[in-house]
Formats: C-alpha cells, sequence, structure tokens
C-alpha cells in the first residue's frame, strides 16, 4: 500500500483542509463544561494539559443554555455565554490562556435546535413567538407548521388532557415582570405549575377557553406529541425545538457571538454537532467555510457501515465514530461470535442473525409512536401534492404512508444526500433505490405504482404533469424525508434495537456496525487509505460524551470474545448460583446485557457502585422499549431488576467469580485497553482525548460518563512519571502511553495530520499484531506497533520468530527506550515489556 499522491486525490485531501493561515489541530483534549467545571476551573488545567501532550482544547457548548443543564446542548440565548459556566469574559480569558500555553481552542456548536425551556420566557426567541405569532422578529427560526391562531405551536406539557385540567382549575391567568423582557413591566401570562406562558395581548380578558384559542400556541396533553406535533424536533425529544438554520437572517443570528470569538482570534475550529438534523448540511458547511474563513470543521456524522462522508461538504472530516468501531472490530475475535451466540440465545432468546429483524421492529415501534408525527407529516404532504395533480390523484393518504414507513423501516443509514433542484448523486440514488426494492417485497403488489410515484418524488424527478418539478411542496418533501429518515435511524436502531442486541454489547455503539464480528487488520489499512486521500484531518475518537461505553468498557468486553467458552461457563455458574434471587419474569435481554456490563465495569478495585449500576440499567431498559419505557415505566417490574443486580454486586458467589475473572482476564485486558489507546491516537488525522480517558475508566452511557474528573491526581501522576518513576498500574500505564504519543504527535505534526502526511502499513508474519508507520514528505517518522487477540496468540506459543519489518532509519520505543536498526526484526523483543510499542526514527 502507497504513501503516494497524485493530482487528483492531493486536490481532494487539500480541500478538506483549513486555509492556509488557519490552526489545524494535532490533538485535541474534550472537556465537559457546566456548572462544576467553568471557563476559569477550565483555565487552570491548562499547564496539566500542555504537560500532557494536548495541542488544542475541545470544550463542550459554551452559549446560554436552559437551566439546570448539565450538557450545554439545550441552547436558550445564542447571543450570550453562558453565565453559569463564567460568561463571555471568562471564555475569552481562557482562550487567551491556551493561547499563552500554545494550545488552540475547537468549541462545539449546536445549530440544529433550541431548547423548549420551563418556564418558556428562559428562551426569550420562543417566548417572543409564542406571543407574537407571525408578527414575531423571530418568527422565521423554527421550523413549525401554520404559525397562527387557528393552529398554534403545539406545547404539549399538560399531564392530562385539557379538558380535565379546565375542569380542575390548574390553568390560572396572572401577572409577572418577565426577566428577559422588564422594559415591558408587568404582563399576563398563562400559569401551569411551574410551566409559564405569554398571553397574546387584548385577549387577557377573555373567558379562559376562549383565551386558550386565541393564543398562538396549543397547550396540550404531553401524548399528543407522538401524533399531532407540528415543529420539527431534535429526534423525539419535544423540549428541543428545530432551527430553520438554512435561513441566512437565522444563520447569521445564531452563529453572531461564535463568529466573533472566531474573527477575535479566541476560537480556531468548531465540531459541529448533528448536521443530518438540516435542511442542507452541505449549504450550512459551506456557509460556515465561507465566514470563517476556512476554519478546521468536523462533523459528528453518524456514518452506516462502509458508508463514507460527502465529498461535497467542506468539513475536515467526521467526530471519530467511525475509527472508533473498527479499532474495536480490531481487537475482537471473531472465533467468539459462537460461544457468544450461544449466551445470548440461552440468556436472551435471540439468536445469531437476528439482528436485521430485530432493528427493522424497532424502526416500526419507533415509527409507530414516538415519530409518528414526523412520518405522518411527510405522508400528508405527499397526499397534498397528489391531490393537486390529476394525474396522481388516486394514490391514497394510507397507500402513501404504507410506503413512506417501509422505505424509512429499509432505508440503512441517516440520510440521503439529495438536493432539490440538483440531480440525486450516484450513492444517494443506489441507497434510496435499495430502500425501494426492500419495501417493495414488504408492499402488497397494488401499494407498487404508488411506491414508484414515491421514490421519483424524492428523487426530485417529474413525475405526474409534465413540468411540474422545481415546486416548493416538492422540495419541502424531499427534505422532510430525509431529516426524518435520520432521527428513525438514531430512535430506532442506536436507541432502541441496539439496547435489545446483546450478541456482544460493545459493539452496539453509536455509529458501530454490530453486524460485523470483528475485522482483519487489512480492512483495517484499506479504510485509512482511502479516508486519508480525502479527509487526512479528520477527528479519531475512543470515548465521547455520546459514546454507551467508554473505550476502556468495550475494551474489557471485546476480552469476552477471546475467551467466549469461559465466560459461557461462567455466565451458565453464575445464574445457577444466583437462580433464587432472579426475578422469576426478568427481561433476558435485560439480564445478559447485565452481565456483560458486569464484565466490563468490574476491576480489580470491584465493581461499580450499585446507584451507577442502577442508574445505567434503568436508562438502559426503558430505552429497549420492549416491556418498560420512558413514557410507561413498569416500575415495580424495574425494581425487581435492579434490586436483582444490586444483590448480584455482593453475592459471594458473584463476587468470587468476578474477581477471578479479572485475575484471569488481566494480560488480554491489558493489551486491549493499551493497544485501543495507541491505535486511536496514532491511526489517522487529529486524535481527541476525552477528559479523564487517559487513564482507566469505567464510564457508561451519559450521564454516567460526564462524572468529575480528578484532574489534581491525574497531573499528581504524570509528573511522578516525567520524573522517572516507572508506572504502578495499568492506569498509569495507560497514562505514560497517552502522554507519549501525545508528545510524539505535537513533535512531528506533519507526520499525522496535513496535506503530507501519509500512512504505510508495515509487513508483519503475525496476524496477531497490527504495525504501520505515519510518514511526511522526509518518509516514515513514526511506528505504531499494537498485539491483537493476544489470547490465542499465548495459547499457540507468543511471538516466537514471528517478525516485524521496519522502514529506514534508527528507531527509539518512547514508551521503553529500547532501540532497532531497520529491516526485520523479531516482535518478541520490540513487544518485550508492553504489548504495544510507539517508535520514533531518531537519525536525524
Amino acid at each position: 500500500m502507497s504513501t503516494g499522491h497524485d493530482a487528483a486525490t492531493d486536490t481532494a485531501a487539500t480541500s478538506h483542509l483549513p486555509a492556509a493561515g488557519r490552526r489545524l489541530p494535532v490533538s485535541t483534549y474534550r472537556l465537559q463544561l457546566g456548572p462544576d467545571l467553568g471557563f476559569d476551573a477550565a483555565a487552570a488545567l491548562l499547564p496539566y494539559l500542555a504537560d500532557l501532550g494536548v495541542t488544542d482544547l475541545y470544550l463542550s457548548p459554551v452559549l446560554q443554555a436552559a437551566p439546570g443543564s448539565t450538557h450545554g446542548y439545550d441552547v436558550v440565548d445564542h447571543s450570550r455565554i453562558s453565565d453559569v459556566m463564567g460568561g463571555r469574559g471568562a471564555l475569552e480569558r481562557l482562550c487567551r490562556q491556551a493561547h499563552d500555553a500554545g494550545l488552540g481552542v475547537v468549541v462545539d456548536v449546536v445549530p440544529n435546535h433550541m431548547a423548549v425551556p420551563t418556564p418558556a420566557w428562559h428562551n426569550q426567541a420562543l417566548w417572543s413567538v409564542l406571543k407574537e405569532g407571525p408578527q414575531s422578529p423571530y418568527a422565521s427560526w423554527f421550523d413549525v407548521g401554520q404559525l397562527d391562531e387557528s393552529a398554534g405551536i403545539l406545547m404539549p406539557v399538560l399531564g392530562r388532557r385539557i379538558g380535565a385540567v379546565l375542569a380542575s382549575g390548574e390553568l390560572t391567568v396572572d401577572t409577572m415582570v418577565v426577566p428577559t423582557e422588564p422594559e415591558l413591566g408587568e404582563q399576563h401570562v398563562l400559569r401551569y405549575y411551574e410551566h409559564v406562558f405569554p398571553v397574546r395581548p387584548q385577549t387577557e380578558n377573555l373567558p379562559l377557553t376562549e383565551l386558550l384559542d386565541r393564543q398562538f400556541y396549543r397547550l396540550s396533553y404531553w401524548r399528543v406529541a407522538d401524533e399531532e406535533l407540528n415543529y420539527r424536533r431534535f429526534f423525539d425529544v419535544d423540549t428541543l425545538a428545530a432551527l430553520r438554520v438554512e435561513d441566512p437572517e437565522v444563520f447569521d443570528a445564531t452563529h453572531r457571538v461564535l463568529l466573533e470569538l472566531m474573527a477575535d482570534g479566541h476560537v480556531d475550529g468548531l465540531r459541529i454537532d448533528h448536521p443530518d438534523g438540516l435542511a442542507d448540511p452541505r449549504g450550512y458547511f459551506q456557509r460556515l467555510h465561507a465566514v470563517t474563513g476556512g476554519a478546521w470543521v468536523v462533523a459528528e456524522k453518524i456514518l452506516e457501515g462502509e458508508e463514507t462522508l460527502p465529498a461535497d461538504w467542506q468539513v475536515a472530516g467526521t467526530t471519530g465514530y467511525d475509527a472508533a468501531w473498527r479499532i474495536h472490530a480490531l481487537l475482537t475475535d471473531p472465533n467468539g461470535s459462537g460461544p457468544l451466540g450461544s449466551v445470548m440465545t440461552e440468556v436472551a432468546g435471540d439468536s445469531r442473525g437476528e439482528l436485521t429483524a430485530m432493528i427493522d421492529e424497532a424502526k416500526r415501534q419507533i415509527i409507530g409512536t414516538s415519530l409518528y408525527a414526523e412520518v405522518h407529516r411527510v405522508a400528508t404532504i405527499l397526499r397534498e401534492l397528489c391531490e393537486e395533480d390529476v394525474r396522481l390523484r388516486d394514490h391514497t393518504l394510507r397507500s402513501l404512508e404504507d410506503c413512506v414507513v417501509e422505505l424509512l423501516v429499509a432505508f440503512d443509514r441517516y440520510r440521503a444526500y439529495i438536493v432539490p433542484g440538483e440531480p440525486a448523486p450516484g450513492a444517494s440514488e443506489r441507497a434510496l433505490r435499495d430502500a425501494a426494492e426492500l419495501a417493495r417485497a414488504r408492499l402488497d403488489a397494488e401499494r407498487h405504482e404508488t411506491l414508484d410515484v414515491v421514490i421519483e418524488l424524492l428523487l426530485g424527478h417529474e413525475v405526474g404533469t409534465a413540468g411540474r418539478i422545481r415546486e416548493a411542496r416538492r422540495e419541502e418533501l424531499m427534505v422532510r424525508f430525509q431529516q426524518t429518515s435520520g432521527a428513525v435511524m438514531a430512535k430506532g436502531v442506536e436507541d432502541t434495537a441496539y439496547y435489545r442486541w446483546t450478541h456482544l454489547v460493545s459493539l452496539c455503539e453509536v455509529g458501530g456496525a454490530p453486524k460485523r464480528f470483528g475485522i482483519s487488520e487489512d480492512e483495517l489499512h484499506a479504510w485509512v487509505r482511502d479516508t486519508m486521500l480525502t479527509h487526512p484531518a479528520t477527528m479519531t475518537a475512543g470515548t465521547t460524551h455520546d459514546t454507551k461505553r467508554g473505550e476502556d468498557v468495550r475494551a474489557r468486553l471485546g476480552v469476552l470474545s477471546q475467551l467466549g467458552e469461559d465466560w459461557e461457563t461462567l455466565v451458565r455458574e453464575l445464574r445457577e448460583a444466583t437462580a433464587e434471587l432472579r426475578p422469576a419474569d426478568i427481561d433476558g435481554r435485560a439480564e445478559n446485557l447485565l452481565w456483560q456490563t458486569l464484565a466490563g465495569t468490574w476491576t480489580d478495585d470491584g465493581p461499580i457502585t450499585a446507584q451507577r449500576l442502577r442508574d445505567y440499567l434503568t436508562k438502559a431498559v426503558r430505552e429497549q422499549k420492549s416491556w418498560t419505557t420512558w413514557t410507561d415505566p413498569d416500575e415495580p417490574r424495574e425494581q425487581a431488576l435492579l434490586d436483582y443486580a444490586e444483590a448480584l454486586l455482593e453475592h459471594p458467589d458473584v463476587v468470587a467469580g468476578f474477581t477471578d475473572w479479572v485475575s484471569r482476564t488481566a494480560s488480554p485486558v491489558r493489551a486491549a485497553v493499551l493497544g485501543a489507546k495507541l491505535l486511536q491516537l496514532t491511526l489517522i488525522g487529529v486524535a481527541d482525548v476525552y477528559q479523564g480517558s487517559e487513564i482507566t475508566q469505567t464510564s457508561l452511557v451519559d450521564p454516567d460518563n460526564r462524572r468529575p474528573v480528578d484532574f489534581t491526581e491525574l497531573a499528581t501522576r504524570l509528573a511522578r512519571l516525567d520524573s522517572g518513576a516507572s508506572p504502578t498500574d495499568l492506569d498509569e500505564t495507560k497514562l505514560a502511553l497517552t502522554a507519549a504519543a501525545l508528545r510524539l504527535r505535537r513533535r512531528e505534526p506533519a507526520a499525522f495530520v496535513g496535506a503530507e502526511a501519509g500512512y504505510l502499513p508495515l509487513p508483519t508474519s503475525s496476524g496477531h499484531v497490527v504495525a504501520f508507520a505515519r510518514t511526511d514528505a522526509t518518509g516514515p517518522r513514526a511506528v505504531t506497533v499494537a498485539t491483537r487477540l493476544s489470547v490465542s496468540l499465548e495459547v499457540h506459543g507468543g511471538f516466537a520468530e514471528h517478525t516485524l519489518v521496519l522502514p529506514e532509519g534508527a528507531w527509539r520505543n518512547v514508551l521503553t527506550g529500547n532501540t532497532f536498526d531497520a529491516g526485520s526484526c523479531r516482535l518478541a523483543d520490540v513487544l518485550d515489556q508492553l504489548p504495544v510499542a510507539l517508535l520514533e526514527r531518531v537519525d536525524r
């Protein structure tokens, strides 16, 4: 595999790099800001981060968020920097101090939605629209349907149906000074417990029922939202209302402060949250590229399987889920599929090969419940288009909705990138037509002609009366379907099916591919090669704020694939030993998830706390949506599961079993943890370190992964290692590895990021190692060597005389100090002290 470039690939790669003069990060360190970690507290961490070797600070959203927000993705005011975090002055001070320390600053941006907070006046833009309707200066901001008193924006906040609420007197008219509009003095408002809504001027003296009918919003029972919601949401979250950022005025208003910070030199790069929700992702990135002067921007894009990032997005790449799943799959043993499948069948009742059907079932459930309103909206637009065209009039709403449902179930990715008025890209058209063929097989023959009409409309082709192509409603249909398909994927697959599928739960990750039980090193090399040709400055990640399990939990779980039969025996023994505790009606999928969660989080220090386990399982089973949900929890059955799980943590047989398991798997876990981290830090593009993941963690899905990090302890440990002390445990070994890799990247940036960075797979005689060199214009500068599938390696006697061929030059292992010459060398020598090696060329 060559590192050479031709003119076409050079152009493709360069087009996705920052413009001349704009900063290109070499590595980033993600900080989850919030009430417990504000800007000044973050500034205090800069000396440690600089010592660690990080080149850029990567901040979670910094704009004003809803009261009590712990993550910042629920923005209420784009004109203000978060008061809780310290305000704009503190942010600018942090940026100046970061730059003084040699670090750049990357900020997370949320363009797709704003919060619908409680009380609503916290979001001044939304409050204005609720009060003034189409006359509001913010009327164009929100992606809503009809904005007048005949319909009104649905506000699904009532605990009961409106008739019962009115009869009980729970709705009252009051007066108050609205904090966001103090200049107006006291205003009339409508109160429902903690909820406060504006009263349209000149309606305050009407009888309550008539007053409600005259507002630009409609208060409703919360369950109405799934069927009648008339504003686009972030997936199915009623409290996050979508923005029409495709409108230049909305873009300018919602990005003004962040762009000022960039123009003033405070912020250097951006991470864009959920671009698939936007009406026109490509157009958004083009505009962002223009107004930032070509800054480094990455997109939180979930790529399914072998899907690639759209070439016409002006971004440096993704946020790294595509790299994360491949790294984990490389360290997963395909031979473990059988034994783990047997455990899944025995405990959960599911069999290998059933994942596709499970995903289809989960999508149908989501389409029929929490996303029904969005799906019905697409079908309704289709019906209106057909009613307007005599040639299409016989396609009924029911037939159209059937076709939309089947297309959404069959569609295998977040969206097809089809822009109204342009020919559909070949890959997008193929994806849509492939889904149509699957849908056709599931539809009655009578629906096939209707399906053909739907597909042609979604592709923007002429269908029905000639010449009717560039019509507003047809173009709206094309956009709405794509926005809906992404929501169905996110909620149906990642937030439902991936909680149900328990073959090996570490494969069920955001952007993961659990149908692939392991990949080869050649597959990894090929993916890196192809990605570097187009997006050499993409991001890689091991853990993020959105991953369902931290990188170390996934590594521990991956070891199950190497010891499948032993795991099968352990689960069987522990189930038998604890049979008297197990609830009679326990859900098998929840139980299998529980056993694997214990394996992924049980360390030398024992299990995670009972409360963390209870909180995680509660979220997991409700996301599973099989027998309990967030909206209809089966609390007695949940309680029985949680009590059982907590009892397992102290059961003597379970304690003994997992204590022994931790001891027996210490070596392969060490190899997996260190191997995954080294690969993630050296594989491709900009390497991100999620806060605290420089040592091992037992983090599960949010909010568990946002627990506070003891940075003082980390700094103390790093200083001790830098003084010459040897690592005392896996935590310190991982910390030393992370620091060594980040510092090497900082010394040799051109080998890891930028137009000259290259990737060269290295020849080895063993399939139990992956090795590659990172190169710049002068040749190889760094070499990564990582052991994979160490259990079977040891069974076969270790590396023995297996070899690795090093590139030209002299090489020093920055982890051990050992040196090597170019050419063939024994893997047993390179990996004599650690299961990984990071070599730096030292002959300059």
